[in-house]
């Protein structure tokens, strides 16, 4: 289907070391969706110090190429991430 996106990436059940995406663009935000369910799993993004919640539902922009970013180990559930 058409889309505005370069790229999609489907993630299931994996944690992300911290990294930064080498593909993107530095001036312009990647769209990263939380999905799955009963989890409790958390963004971090190392660059400004910051812990966001990345329960389902979670839609984030952020630069991808910018700034450096991981989620670790969840409690519970199952976890599906679109980027």
């Amino acid at each position: 289907w058409p889309s505005i996106f370069s790229g999609l990436e489907i993630i299931a059940n994996r944690t992300t070391f911290s990294h930064r995406d080498p593909g993107g663009s530095p001036s312009l935000f990647d769209l990263l969706v939380s999905l799955g369910r009963n989890h409790h799993a958390t963004l971090s993004l190392a660059d400004v110090h910051a812990e966001l919640d990345y329960s389902p539902g979670a839609m984030v922009y952020i630069a991808c190429r910018v700034l450096e970013h991981s989620v670790g180990p969840w409690i519970n559930g199952e976890r599906i991430v679109v980027a």
